[in-house]
């Protein structure tokens, strides 16, 4: 999970590389925040898109996290 404060980390990092550069520690350190965010993101938009239901022409409803989404029926 992503907090403020990791993304507020994420934008300092950033300022910082654009102003005077970043240590070797830092790159390491932005490099790992922002595959974080950007594995916070992917998990979110799945979790969305497997949460969406389409109603058939014939009135029926495809769950399509189910259909497509890996998601197995208990």
């Amino acid at each position: 999970m992503i907090t403020q404060e990791m993304i507020n980390r994420i934008n300092e990092l950033y300022h910082k590389s654009q102003d005077e550069g970043l240590t070797e520690g830092e790159k390491k350190e932005q490099q790992e925040l922002r595959q974080k965010y950007i594995q916070a993101i992917r998990a979110n938009m799945r979790a969305d898109l497997n949460r969406i239901s389409i109603k058939e022409k014939d009135g029926s409803i495809t769950d399509l996290g189910k259909k497509y989404g890996g998601i197995k029926e208990v």
